[in-house]
């Protein structure tokens, strides 16, 4: 059976972090499959989702999980972002993927010169809300401000962490499930170049 036809309901965190990480690899090389998009699997999910991951990303277009990972319909329960923020109503989404989809395995994935993390480096004044994405990118311009190398690239990366540590110790829920071992939250950062998905925390 196609990986992405299967139903992800009790899919291991291992597992899922393997189907990812083996469709990354089908997109960098060019050899996807577009598995799950046929019209059985649109008329089987109809019925009811049970997606194998969360993946918490930035709302880049370049940046679509489904595709990077070579994923189909229903396969991953998606949140999106730009900087792959948090907002209460982003952490409510994946409090409720995993407390009542029984997701297991949560990637927050960054990018390569990320916009959002561009944006709150040169900083400055920014109309509308645009200026909550930047503040929300702050902390982590703070913890990558005396690190060697790309500016961006260590705050893209220090942004990741932030974001995992923060949805790893979020109560109740997800605060339970990881310290019980049974929900695993990693960062994850993706080169637009290469097409290539590497875990970074």
């Amino acid at each position: 059976m196609n990986p992405s036809a299967q139903n992800g309901r009790g899919t291991s965190p291992q597992e899922a972090r393997k189907r990812l990480m083996e469709g990354n690899v089908r997109f960098s090389t060019g050899k996807m499959t577009h598995p799950g998009n046929s019209p059985e699997r649109r008329a089987e999910i109809a019925k009811g989702q049970h997606p194998f991951a969360v993946v918490v990303g930035c709302s880049d277009s370049r940046v679509p999980p489904e595709l990077l990972f070579d994923q189909g319909l229903g396969d991953l329960f998606v949140v999106r972002l730009a900087g792959n923020i948090l907002s209460d109503e982003a952490l409510g989404s994946i409090e409720y993927a995993v407390d009542h989809l029984n997701v297991r395995y949560l990637m927050v994935l960054g990018h390569q010169r990320c916009g959002a993390v561009e944006a709150a480096v040169k900083g400055g004044h920014a109309e509308g809300q645009i200026g909550s994405l930047l503040r929300a990118v702050g902390p982590a311009v703070q913890k990558a401000g005396g690190m060697a190398g790309d500016r961006v690239e260590n705050i893209v990366v220090a942004n990741v962490g932030l974001i995992v540590d923060r949805l790893k110790t979020s109560p109740p829920i997800l605060k339970d499930l990881v310290e019980k071992g049974e929900l695993v939250i990693e960062g994850a950062r993706y080169d637009l170049e290469e097409g290539t998905v590497k875990i970074v925390q």
